[in-house]
C-alpha cells in the first residue's frame, strides 16, 4: 500500500510518500500508525502522538480504528483550521 505524509509529518519523516507491505496483524489505520513507528526515529517523532495525527483512507477521511486490508492508499496528516 502507498503511505502518504503531509505537513510537518512529511517534514519529520523526511518522505510525501512511501509503498509498504505491512505485515498481516497490521488490520486498522492505528495499527499501521504503531507499525510505521517502529520503523525507525524519524517515524517515530513524527507520528508520536495519536491525538495530533489524522488519517484518511483511499482519500476518505477515517479514524485510527478503520481497517486497512485492502486499501490502496493511507494518508497521515495533522488537524487541520480554518479561520
Amino acid at each position: 500500500m502507498k503511505v502518504l505524509y503531509f505537513a510537518w509529518i512529511r517534514e519529520r519523516v523526511g518522505a510525501a510518500e512511501e509503498e509498504v507491505t505491512p505485515p498481516a496483524e497490521v488490520k486498522t489505520a492505528g495499527d499501521l500508525l504503531n507499525w510505521l513507528r517502529g520503523r525507525d526515529a524519524a517515524h517515530a517523532e513524527a507520528l508520536a502522538d495519536d491525538a495530533l495525527i489524522r488519517v484518511a483512507i483511499d482519500r476518505a477521511h477515517a479514524d485510527l480504528d478503520s481497517p486497512v486490508s485492502g486499501a490502496a492508499e493511507v494518508a497521515f496528516f495533522p488537524p487541520v483550521t480554518g479561520g
